[in-house]
């Protein structure tokens, strides 16, 4: 079967962007300097024949076509940001301000999302919990 990705060869990407790094004001803050991606991420795709557009790909361009100058998602996808920052380089984007902020997670230690059907806040006030039983319940 033919490859069906187009994959970003990462050593010879990051070797022609040169020294990369952003600006994260989360959980690690400070100027995070990108090194070695293609020893941790490999050679990430950029599309898929059966879906278009790889995630890194599609948020990147996404980002730079509304001017976004602030990202604010879960830490789980800061090891992506790396990516982000060397697709932003070779696109010509600018790479905007970070902020991984911790997970949010039930009393078993899984994390809230979207994704896995977790309950929204609405319906634990519609339950009758308030805004402290909340803030306790996720340990804000």
């Amino acid at each position: 079967m033919p490859n069906t990705a187009l994959r970003l060869d990462a050593a010879r990407a990051e070797a022609a962007a040169g020294p990369l790094s952003y600006r994260e004001t989360g959980v690690q803050p400070g100027e995070i300097h990108v090194q070695n991606l293609f020893e941790t991420a490999g050679d990430v795709a950029l599309a898929r024949k059966d879906m278009g557009a790889s995630y890194h790909l599609a948020i990147v361009c996404d980002d730079a076509d509304q001017d976004i100058t602030h990202v604010i998602r879960g830490e789980d996808l800061a090891p992506a940001t790396g990516i982000h920052a060397l697709l932003q380089r070779l696109l010509g984007f600018p790479t905007p301000t970070y902020h991984h902020h911790r997970l949010i997670r039930d009393d078993q230690g899984k994390r809230l999302a979207k994704r896995d059907d977790a309950r929204a806040i609405a319906t634990y006030r519609k339950a009758g919990l308030t805004p402290q039983d909340i803030r306790a319940m996720t340990t804000l």
